[in-house]
């Protein structure tokens, strides 16, 4: 898959995660349906359905208690009252995706000074999950050949898996791929050395 497909994918993931039930939870007399923002803050929508009716939960924290005569009741919640009433349904959710960009020296699988710290970050995100999956997707520029691009891109993601082996991740957990200088993020002329697009994208579920 390419990577910008990998980006929406995770993306989607994202507010699908966002937008998840905590349970339909069972409180008394009705299950109630809570809907969570993701990272950034956003929430989707989502349509609660009874014998009754319906309704759409389209604000974070708004809930809908569908009682067992069909009636729904909503509400909108503050985020200190939703983590005071599910506590626990809320630990037990899953860490939610994250990205990282590490950036190369030019015609290298060696990091730049500047992403040495990132990879430290991604260490210790990976550290704090205990079975994650992780995508490592290589990039370069468009100096060199297509063919040699493609070689450089999946040696610099090697080289990244390489690490996080030496860090105390099983190399199962770890997907790779190069993707040469096809998916740019600064569109250059064949050529043209940027340091932005030489690049390893880790995408972290």
């Amino acid at each position: 898959m390419p990577a910008a497909e990998r980006r929406s994918e995770m993306r989607r993931l994202s507010i699908l995660i966002g937008i998840m039930l905590i349970g339909v939870l069972g409180c008394a007399g009705h299950d109630r349906t809570v809907l969570l923002p993701d990272q950034e803050g956003r929430s989707g929508a989502l349509v609660v359905k009874s014998a009754h009716g319906e309704t759409i939960l389209d604000k974070p924290y708004k809930t809908a208690d569908v009682h067992r005569d069909g009636r729904i009741e909503t509400q909108t919640l503050d985020a200190e009252a939703v983590r005071q009433q599910f506590d626990r349904a809320l630990a037990a959710q899953p860490p939610r995706p994250v990205s990282f960009t590490l950036y190369f020296l030019g015609d290298s699988d060696e990091l730049t000074p500047e992403s040495k710290p990132v990879m430290e970050l991604v260490k210790a995100e990976l550290a704090r999950r205990p079975f994650p999956e992780i995508a490592v997707i290589g990039h370069t520029d468009r100096v060199g050949t297509a063919a040699y691009n493609d070689a450089l891109s999946l040696k610099r993601a090697e080289a990244v898996r390489q690490i996080l082996k030496g860090a105390g991740i099983s190399p199962a957990l770890i997907e790779i791929s190069g993707r040469g200088s096809r998916e740019m993020i600064v569109q250059t002329s064949d050529g043209v050395t940027e340091p932005r697009n030489r690049r390893v994208e880790i995408n972290v579920r």
